[in-house]
């Protein structure tokens, strides 16, 4: 019952009762009593008065009270608490509204715990990986320093092994910057509406030329119709394809790579595969592959542990294309990963 109602029911109920109690009396009361019905009169009006009056305090006074002990726990910084709703009226919707602000600052405070955590984490992960780079690069250096490549091959060597060490800190300080531009939206997307089959075509080629030069085997099958067309950010789509195999190849343990890459027609969108023999994922940490900074144990326990971001930044890239990202994986025998960009589909002018 709302306040304002409340307040017109004692209105109604001062002015009324009062007046039925008097017409009542006055056929009941004896005549000349007329002191005593006045007397009775006003104690009838003041206890209806008092009795509404009390009924209107405790109706706002309660929850008052609740919402004023809410306040100083959130002072307080204590959230763990519930205001329930226990009247309709507008102190009922307070308390209402208060609950869903108390809930809402609930959740923003484990938001940033968590936040801060995975930032702790994320540090942790960057010292450890730039870490093992600069302790290589210091160490060839010293050796060059030292005289200790002392042919041509022997300094040969060592420079590309500095050189391929600095690229690996290069390669992981621009990931983390991709990902901090990605996680706060400030990566501008240039989308196209571009050819399926000769998009991926080109990918595929790309990549069959890296994989060659690694001596990995690379197969690649299109089975899409030739008009079939897609709105994608070509360079974003590619990264989300590069960033698959360069995982893939990350944690191959097989002499001879195999990387696999098919594009299929499955109603609404294309489905694009990219598969590898390698080590495999374990059932228990396949669920949380895409979660931002995990790493799986092998990963952990490996020198060539990232800083667990790859695949978070590709499965954002493909939410943002309004698709969708999943892992199939069988421990030793190798990893596939599926993801589905719609289809463009004409809408007709009527329509």
């Amino acid at each position: 019952m709302k306040l304002r109602t409340k307040l017109v029911i004692v209105f109604m109920a001062v002015m009324i009762l009062p007046m039925i109690f008097m017409t009542v009396a006055m056929h009941t009361f004896v005549p000349g009593k007329a002191d005593e019905l006045q007397q009775l009169y006003l104690a009838v009006v003041f206890f209806t008065a008092g009795l509404l009056i009390y009924w209107i305090y405790r109706s706002v006074s309660v929850p008052l009270e609740k919402l004023q002990k809410a306040a100083r726990n959130i002072k307080e910084g204590n959230l763990d608490f519930e205001i329930r709703q226990e009247s309709d009226d507008e102190i009922g919707q307070l308390c209402q509204d208060f609950e869903e602000m108390r809930l809402r600052l609930k959740a923003n405070a484990e938001e940033k715990v968590e936040f801060d955590r995975e930032n702790k984490e994320l540090i942790s992960n960057i010292s450890h990986d730039l870490k093992t780079p600069i302790t290589a690069i210091k160490g060839y250096v010293e050796g060059i320093m030292d005289g200790v490549a002392d042919t041509p091959e022997k300094m040969d060597r060592y420079i590309k092994t500095i050189y391929n060490k600095a690229n690996e800190m290069d390669l992981l300080i621009n990931e983390l910057t991709l990902y901090s531009k990605i996680d706060t939206n400030r990566i501008p997307y240039n989308f196209a509406t571009v050819s399926a089959r000769g998009y991926f075509e080109d990918c595929a080629e790309d990549l069959s030329m890296e994989l060659d030069a690694k001596n990995v085997e690379f197969s690649y099958h299109n089975f899409m119709e030739q008009d079939c067309r897609i709105i994608v950010d070509p360079e974003q789509l590619r990264r989300v394809i590069n960033n698959i195999v360069s995982n893939s190849l990350k944690y191959m343990d097989k002499p001879q790579g195999k990387i696999t890459m098919q594009i299929k027609d499955v109603g609404d969108f294309i489905q694009v595969e990219l598969g590898d023999n390698g080590k495999g994922i374990s059932g228990r940490d396949l669920p949380y592959i895409f979660d931002r900074f995990y790493r799986t144990d092998a990963s952990r326990n490996s020198s060539k542990g990232g800083s667990g971001i790859g695949l978070s930044i590709v499965k954002k890239i493909v939410e943002e294309h309004g698709g969708n990202i999943w892992a199939t994986s069988e421990e030793g025998a190798g990893t596939t990963m599926y993801f589905v960009v719609r289809k463009y589909q004409e809408v007709p002018i009527d329509e």
